[in-house]
């Protein structure tokens, strides 16, 4: 266990960004299971609203430092991509 003041405050600090970021990863997930919902179901409607609900969550995660932004760009663009091919299914 840590001595020094300052050492302890790192310690404190760290474990309120590691909730916190823990719950932003979660938040994204759950957006993204929805889509992810959508598109099983066929229900391309559904699953455009949802991606459009999940879209700014996964760029705030981005922003926030909690995701990295080519990870972001690549999961929207494959939702997308998906979303689309359920119209010429």
């Amino acid at each position: 266990m840590a001595n020094i003041a300052s050492a302890r405050k790192r310690i404190r600090q760290t474990l309120k960004r590691t909730e916190r970021n823990k719950a932003r990863i979660s938040r994204v997930r759950t957006f993204v299971k929805k889509v992810e919902q959508a598109i099983s179901a066929g229900n391309k409607e559904e699953a455009v609203i949802a991606l459009r609900n999940a879209q700014p969550e996964m760029q705030r995660a981005c922003g926030k430092g909690v995701a990295h932004r080519n990870t972001v760009a690549r999961k929207i663009s494959r939702l997308s991509h998906r979303i689309k091919s359920i119209a010429t299914a």
